[in-house]
């Protein structure tokens, strides 16, 4: 199968046109022994997308850059080294695309948190060669550094470490972002709360639900009741209420927060609703820090916060395999990808006015692929 030497993609040019996106064509990385060559489908928007574009999470790092990491499309090449992909499988990629493969993390199934400069996120960070182990940058026949570009273009190169298999019976529109429950301990026997009910919110609800936990979801906006227990909370509970917390003293054994506006919650209040030794996971991130509050909140009940990176290859498989058993399907509503629908997407998605996930589709037909 034929691949291009160069990629297209909507790209923005500068944060403050954030979502004035242009279709341009762009260098990838070089193909290497461990590269999959993707011919892209359709691509989750997601919310670090926009904070990624706005500058929220800070400057651009290169320009113009094309985001995008819930990638689903056919795999049209595999490097020399790769076993597990052939061309033809349908497959997905999320935010990572490359890492050492070498350290103690990546060997014990922990790749998402490789501690070396090789890692690269799916979108806006430089490459280097030799499939990172080089100290040379890799740079394109003009000199210039090559970084990595995300999934609203027309092909995704990627490490086979971070490419998946899509079961059958999962539409592609339907794969979405792994939450990591697992690790939580979230399953039968567990109070599990999901705050935020928006796009990873409500996959939380739906992969805590199918684990067996007993899940509450947690909203300022109570209109979100009817679907938070369709999507399988057991209980709603609406933190608009300035005495929501009153009664769920040491009642959760994990929260998981998915809200991206942590910067304004009165952090206590949700600690002190904490199961001895419970978790504040944070797999939101705002824009802003967060607020200040005594450690002595802590000792009330051993409580403690954390958050996550993405999951690994293995607990992404893991929830796939889930999906498929559980025959789990999200909400989405879908935009055909270009310049009007990207824009639209994230503009959606920047004002919350999505119920619960945009994806981008139509790929072939903007990007005059599909044909392989």
């Amino acid at each position: 199968m034929s691949v291009p030497e160069q990629f297209e993609g909507f790209m923005i040019e500068d944060s403050k046109n954030w979502s004035d996106f242009k279709k341009q064509k762009f260098t990838p990385k070089k193909f290497e022994s461990h590269d999959v060559d993707i011919e892209n489908e359709c691509c989750g928007v997601c919310g670090s997308d926009v904070h990624t574009i706005t500058g929220g999470w800070g400057e651009l790092a290169t320009s113009p850059i094309c985001v995008g990491h819930e990638v689903i499309g056919k795999v049209i090449r595999v490097g020399d080294a790769v076993k597990e992909f052939k061309a033809g499988d349908r497959v997905g990629v999320g935010a990572q695309v490359q890492s050492c493969m070498q350290c103690k993390m990546c060997k014990s199934d922990n790749e998402n948190y490789c501690p070396n400069m090789v890692e690269v996120d799916t979108y806006m960070a430089p490459y280097k060669e030799d499939e990172g182990h080089s100290d040379k940058p890799m740079k394109d026949s003009s000199g210039n550094q090559i970084f990595s570009q995300g999934g609203y273009s027309s092909h995704i190169r990627a490490h086979e470490q971070f490419v998946f298999k899509i079961p059958d019976n999962i539409s592609s529109t339907d794969a979405g972002p792994m939450i990591p429950l697992v690790r939580a301990g979230c399953g039968p026997g567990k109070k599990v709360a999901i705050l935020g009910i928006g796009g990873l919110g409500h996959f939380a609800l739906l992969w805590a639900k199918a684990l067996g936990a007993e899940v509450y979801a947690l909203s300022h906006t109570p209109s979100k009741e009817p679907e938070a227990k369709k999507l399988g909370a057991d209980h709603f509970v609406c933190t608009k209420n300035e005495k929501w917390s009153e009664g769920l003293e040491f009642t959760f054994d994990f929260i998981l927060n998915c809200a991206d506006m942590t910067n304004e919650f009165d952090i206590a209040t949700y600690l002190g609703t904490l199961n001895i030794n419970g978790e504040f996971h944070n797999v939101g991130l705002p824009d802003k820090p967060l607020p200040q509050f005594q450690a002595q909140v802590f000792t009330t009940n051993g409580s403690k916060m954390g958050g996550s990176h993405i999951g690994s290859k293995k607990e992404a498989i893991a929830m796939l395999k889930l999906a498929s058993e559980k025959n789990i399907k999200p909400m989405i509503e879908t935009i055909d990808i270009s310049e009007e629908g990207c824009k639209k997407a994230v503009e959606k998605v920047k004002v919350n006015d999505v119920r619960y996930r945009v994806t981008l589709t139509g790929f072939h037909k903007a990007f005059g692929t599909g044909k392989n």
